[in-house]
């Protein structure tokens, strides 16, 4: 055995003098061989957490100051070159795709992708993003390029709530369910981290932890608020989807700029060690969001000095800096050597603290011999690929939401058409926040998509910009004038919401309303007009809706790159999988009286799971080409506490084009006396249906965490009643897509506590 022993060290000793080579030249840039000896935590026979226990221990205080205050912006952590360890950069954006120095895919902004209600399309979209994230770090590290967006760690996805329409950052997220967003997350994280045994393809952190949902600078600054939540509401609304984000294998979470319940969340032990590590089991690094340890100090004035701060936060548990150019001359954790001066912080906790940034970077493969991981062969060739061009177009089609048709849709022939509006021709609106930049030859505008399917185009944007304060009808009047059907294309953009941004009202910028009532006005009655779309949150056009001259509504959201080529396919219906079958992810309220005040954290009256108002579109809802019927369910009458319920339904196509439908599965609680939501999704998916036939068989799962409440002490199963929904659509609603709905009712026998999580 001890010969054996030898053997495997003599042969990772020479993997580690070959990796140690390319390591010098390639990633430090240095002409000398650095020599590192035979270091245990390159020996790849050892288990990772020795590895980690060696590497970790053999630092130095300021050494690990370093690390822990280097999560990037500020630059990248630094190497050590004395152990052979090089450079590294945590901060890398990839929400919809690599936020590279260099050109790379565009996918929908997360709100768009939420529309899918496909966890499929979720993952295969992660797969693409971590191939293209890892194929540009492979190539950065080879040029020894480490700022900012060159790294394989992403700062991904945003799973906070979409609670008010009004929010800047919604075009982030997942929507408004903490079910969707959960599921979301958790199949971004295993598509974006891969299935190797050993390696990771590239590093997920969902953000921002927690209570994090607006405002943003309307009516009060995000790096000073307090969100006050009561226990309830955080354990149902807003903790959720982290858990199952942390239950899916995340290496990171960012803790976000609030406060919460006083508490500034990267300070807030609570958050970070208590629910996090302690009941969530997690064992991967805290992040903060970039300059919010800063701002602990200069806007919350929770802590007067960086010492302080830096104390607190690594105690609460959060791990790494991510620093911005802010009030403070250096990031707050360079102040980790002062605080042991001090006797404030223990050497232990620091070498705690940062073991979980080495483990991280070990499963990437940073210290193990190139040839060992599949991933290190990936490069800027894998980059921009047909395939991925393809994908973009895919995942595009399937965001849009079909809100209003009268039969106009899908086109049939196409002669003169009339395209207005903002959103036309603006490329760079409809792309949102943190987007990848593709070449422009890969990006194709509205127009674009609507110019290839006619004979004739007359085009007039009618606005100076999105904002179109200055509004020049005579143009839009000319362009509609003789056509045989009309596009008014209005939106958003990032220049009406964004992250730091929030909108004062729901309604259309400036004079777009204007603009729409002109054409309006102005077709011939025999004209269809076609109203599209383009934001992140819900805008007031119920104007639009009961118009009857209006003949479809179609909420497009930001598809990015392949926004042209995708909507003529679905206006045309003429590829496979182009019949629109997205779902609102949000409630799309009536009036924006509807909306509860801002900065007011309770639920109550706030998404579809506690709306008692009538919307102009219900969660879940939209159309499609194709007409759907659910002829039969089947599921357990009666379950124990915490048993899964199993049940099927079966799904017809009712016309005459093969088609998605996204079935929806609900539940609500009869007669509970503890509070709970007025209903709940509790099962989802996409489903291509075939025409014809007898229908296909759906099996379907409740989780019995979805059936729990809430009370005082953890999470319980209760005896009772629980009625089950099936259909496209939520039950009991009065704005209805055309199919049925399927009701019945399970009993639980007995009950049972699942704790706290």
């Amino acid at each position: 055995m001890k010969q054996k022993a030898i053997s495997i060290l003599a042969i990772s000793v020479f993997f580690v003098h070959l990796s140690t080579s390319a390591f010098s030249n390639s990633r430090q840039g240095v002409e000398r061989q650095i020599q590192t000896g035979d270091f245990p935590f390159r020996n790849v026979s050892l288990p990772w957490e020795d590895r980690v226990n060696d590497l970790v221990n053999r630092l130095t205080l300021e050494e690990i100051q370093d690390q822990m205050a280097h999560g990037g912006a500020g630059g990248p952590a630094k190497a050590i070159e004395r152990l052979g360890v090089g450079q590294y950069q945590w901060a890398t954006e990839c929400l919809r795709g690599d936020v590279a120095p260099n050109a790379t895919t565009a996918f929908p902004q997360p709100i768009g992708l939420a529309a899918a209600f496909s966890p499929d399309l979720i993952f295969r979209l992660a797969e693409a993003i971590a191939v293209e994230v890892r194929g540009r770090h492979n190539d950065y590290v080879k040029q020894g390029n480490f700022g900012v967006h060159t790294g394989a760690s992403c700062f991904a996805p945003v799973i906070n709530i979409m609670r008010d329409s009004r929010w800047g950052r919604n075009q982030e997220t997942y929507g408004e369910d903490p079910l969707l967003s959960g599921v979301y997350a958790a199949n971004y994280i295993k598509g974006l981290q891969g299935n190797d045994t050993r390696y990771v393809r590239a590093s997920g952190g969902c953000k921002h932890f927690d209570v994090y949902a607006g405002p943003e600078n309307i009516p009060e600054n995000r790096f000073s608020f307090n969100a006050q939540v009561t226990d309830r509401d955080w354990r149902t609304t807003f903790l959720p989807a982290f858990r199952m984000c942390v239950e899916a294998g995340t290496y990171n979470l960012m803790c976000s700029y609030n406060r919460v319940n006083g508490v500034p969340a990267c300070a807030s032990r609570e958050l970070l060690t208590d629910i996090l590590r302690t009941e969530w089991g997690f064992k991967g690094y805290v992040v903060s969001d970039g300059g919010a340890l800063d701002f602990i100090i200069s806007d919350h004035h929770y802590f007067n000095n960086p010492v302080e701060t830096a104390v607190a936060c690594i105690n609460a548990g959060c791990n790494l800096e991510l620093g911005a150019s802010g009030p403070l001359d250096q990031p707050v954790f360079m102040s980790i050597l002062e605080a042991i001066k001090q006797n404030l912080l223990k050497e232990t906790k620091l070498r705690e603290m940062v073991a979980p940034l080495f483990y991280t970077r070990m499963r990437l493969g940073e210290f193990d011999p190139p040839e060992m991981n599949p991933y290190s062969k990936l490069s800027t060739t894998d980059v921009l690929t047909p395939e991925h061009k393809a994908l973009a177009v895919e995942a595009a089609m399937k965001s849009f939401v079909l809100l209003k048709n009268n039969g106009v849709l899908p086109l049939k022939q196409v002669g003169t058409i009339g395209v207005v509006g903002p959103m036309a021709d603006s490329a760079d609106q409809l792309f949102g926040d943190y987007n990848p930049v593709p070449p422009p030859g890969d990006v194709t505008t509205p127009l674009a998509g609507l110019a290839a399917m006619a004979t004739k185009t007359q085009y007039a944007s009618g606005c100076n910009d999105t904002n179109c304060n200055v509004y020049n009808s005579s143009v839009v009047l000319k362009a509609i004038s003789g056509t045989d059907i009309n596009f008014v294309v209005l939106g958003t953009g990032q220049a009406v919401e964004r992250e730091g941004h929030d909108r004062p009202d729901i309604e259309l910028a400036g004079k777009q309303k204007n603009l729409f009532l002109d054409v309006i006005s102005n077709t011939p009655s025999h004209v269809p007009v076609v109203l599209l779309v383009f934001s992140a949150g819900p805008v007031n056009i119920s104007f639009a809706d009961q118009d009857p001259r209006v003949s479809a509504i179609m909420e497009c959201f930001f598809p990015a790159q392949a926004t042209g080529e995708a909507l003529r396919h679905v206006l045309l219906n003429d590829v496979k999988g182009a019949v629109p079958a997205g779902r609102l992810p949000y409630t799309w309220p009536l009036l924006a009286t509807q909306l509860p005040p801002m900065v007011d954290y309770s639920m109550q009256g706030r998404t579809y799971r506690y709306f008692a108002g009538e919307p102009l579109y219900p969660f879940g809802y939209g159309l499609s080409y194709t007409t759907f019927a659910y002829p039969e369910m089947s599921h357990q009458g009666w379950i124990h506490a915490g048993d899964t319920l199993k049940g099927y339904f079966v799904l017809r196509n009712m016309g005459h084009i093969e088609a998605d439908e996204v079935a929806q599965v609900y539940i609500s609680w009869r007669n509970y006396t503890t509070p709970s939501p007025r209903l709940q999704l509790a099962w989802f998916n996409r489903i291509t249906v075939p025409v014809g036939g007898k229908g296909i068989t759906v099996d379907f799962e409740i989780d019995p965490k979805t059936m729990a409440v809430w009370h005082s002490d953890g999470w319980y199963i209760e005896a009772g009643i629980i009625d089950v929904y099936v259909g496209g659509q939520q039950p009991r609603q009065n704005r209805k897509v055309p199919s049925n709905e399927l009701v019945s009712l399970f009993e639980i026998s007995g009950a049972k506590y699942l704790g706290q999580y």
